[in-house]
């Protein structure tokens, strides 16, 4: 791995870019508000959000890592994020290598912040992991044998979409049931109100939980037990060592976590999967950056 990577994060409501040392540590950090309007306004503030932190970089740049929500199509090197409609298959990776010059890898953001927290978070030295986000919705990454996993056209990882209610309600995917319409911050929120419960959103129903209010404590059992199931079915499929949860709702800490793992108990019964472990991200909202310099020095390997 060269001195630096360029480092790119691309959201729904802003941009961030970073030089990554090789140990790993993020030395330079800028951001942005994802601009709204013409493709290429928003190509414009990445290129001069780019030339900004490469202007900051005390030593040789080597490659560029880019984390972008989803879908991306990782062979072809673009990007149709659902929640920037301006982009439908742009071509990020072309456009980022003429403007910089550099070799350029893309990923998913979950997978990038699951290659974060294995490089530098709560999965330092773990083969094998998922990272979950469970928040406004619910996605992730894996890592598979030390190795960022792609999947066939790199939007492996959508683990909001495992299917635990199988007579549940609609989801924004199409289907039925997926854990995203059961834990979610917003789906908490709302099937606590069908309860009784009269608060506004899921900020509010953790600290009503936390107060020990029985329906707010109800929706976040019902939603860590969805989440358990999700874990135990991956886990199962990929022979995990640990999984690392992050995003809003986990910020709950033990009103997710205490029947999470209380659930996993009945759930993952496998014996190779006895030595899963759950734990909290370290990482916070660095995470995709320090990802993407992770996969950069990974030469964006497919598979």
């Amino acid at each position: 791995m060269s001195a630096l990577t360029l480092a790119l994060d691309i959201g729904g409501t802003k941009l961030a870019a970073g030089l990554v040392d090789a140990d790993g540590n993020l030395v330079h950090r800028a951001q942005t508000p994802t601009p709204d309007g013409d493709p290429e306004i928003l190509w414009a503030a990445v290129a001069s959000l780019l030339t900004d932190v490469r202007s900051a970089a005390e030593a040789t740049i080597g490659a560029v890592g880019i984390a972008s929500a989803g879908p991306v199509d990782v062979p072809a090197g673009t990007v149709s994020p659902i929640n920037i409609t301006e982009w439908h298959r742009f071509p990020i990776v072309e456009r980022v290598e003429t403007a910089t010059g550099l070799p350029a890898y893309l990923g998913g953001d979950g997978l990038c912040m699951a290659m974060g927290e294995w490089w530098r978070g709560a999965g330092r030295g773990r083969r094998s992991l998922l990272r979950m986000v469970v928040s406004t919705g619910i996605g992730g990454g894996l890592v598979l044998d030390g190795a960022p996993f792609h999947g066939r056209t790199g939007n492996a990882g959508h683990v909001g979409h495992v299917v635990v209610e199988p007579d549940g309600d609609a989801c924004t995917c199409g289907g039925r049931g997926c854990v995203e319409t059961v834990a979610s911050g917003p789906h908490l929120a709302r099937w606590a109100r069908t309860h009784g419960w009269a608060g506004a959103d899921a900020r509010q129903l953790a600290e009503d939980a936390a107060g020990g209010d029985e329906v707010a404590l109800r929706a976040f059992a019902r939603g860590a037990d969805a989440v358990a199931r999700t874990i135990a079915s991956v886990a199962a499929v990929c022979d995990l060592d640990l999984v690392v949860v992050g995003g809003g709702v986990a910020k709950s800490g033990a009103l997710l976590f205490d029947p999470l793992r209380a659930s996993l108990q009945t759930y993952a019964g496998l014996d190779f999967l006895r030595g899963l472990q759950v734990v909290a991200a370290e990482l916070g909202g660095d995470a995709g950056l320090v990802g993407a310099a992770a996969l950069a020095a990974h030469h964006g390997r497919f598979g």
